[in-house]
């Protein structure tokens, strides 16, 4: 694995996006939800920090769209509700996408990351916040106060990727 100064997690959002920055030299991590627009100036100025301090950046973004199996119809929805959940679906991929597309069009090193395995404690096997801040306390980082489904799977996508998970 390519190690690198900063990680930057993106999981997807049409609302809000979730980020997570993590800087390995001092494992500092920072996380939140940014607005597509201002997920766009906060990755630009990323950019230019890193540039000016002269460390690598890289930019990882859950790419769910690479999965082939991407059904949402639970047992009990009907068709208005299944073509809603693919609706929503789709619109948050295409989100992910255009982050990926103007990485690459800024210059700034992009991954795409297949969705990570929902084995937690948490609804739909995802992490949960006390699970999440458990983590964060046994590798020696500052725990969050509060944090959102977003927030969570970004920061795993940058734990992962500095290989701390």
């Amino acid at each position: 694995m390519i190690k690198y100064d900063m990680i930057i997690g993106i999981d997807p959002d049409v609302d809000k996006s979730g980020v997570a920055e993590l800087i390995l030299k001092n494992r500092l991590l920072e996380a939140t939800t940014l607005a597509f627009p201002e997920l766009l100036d906060y990755l630009q100025a990323r950019k230019k920090m890193a540039e000016k301090g002269n460390y690598s950046l890289v930019v990882i973004v859950e790419a769910s769209w690479l999965i082939s199996h991407n059904w949402h119809k639970g047992n009990k929805d009907n068709y208005r509700t299944a073509a809603a959940k693919g609706n929503s679906a789709g619109r948050n991929h295409e989100v992910g996408r255009k982050i990926v597309e103007m990485c690459r069009h800024y210059g700034i090193e992009v991954i795409e990351q297949r969705p990570l395995r929902k084995c937690w404690k948490g609804s739909g096997g995802k992490i949960t916040h006390k699970e999440l801040n458990s983590i964060l306390i046994k590798r020696n980082m500052q725990p969050f106060k509060r944090s959102n489904q977003e927030v969570r799977d970004s920061v795993l996508i940058s734990l992962l990727h500095g290989g701390i998970l």
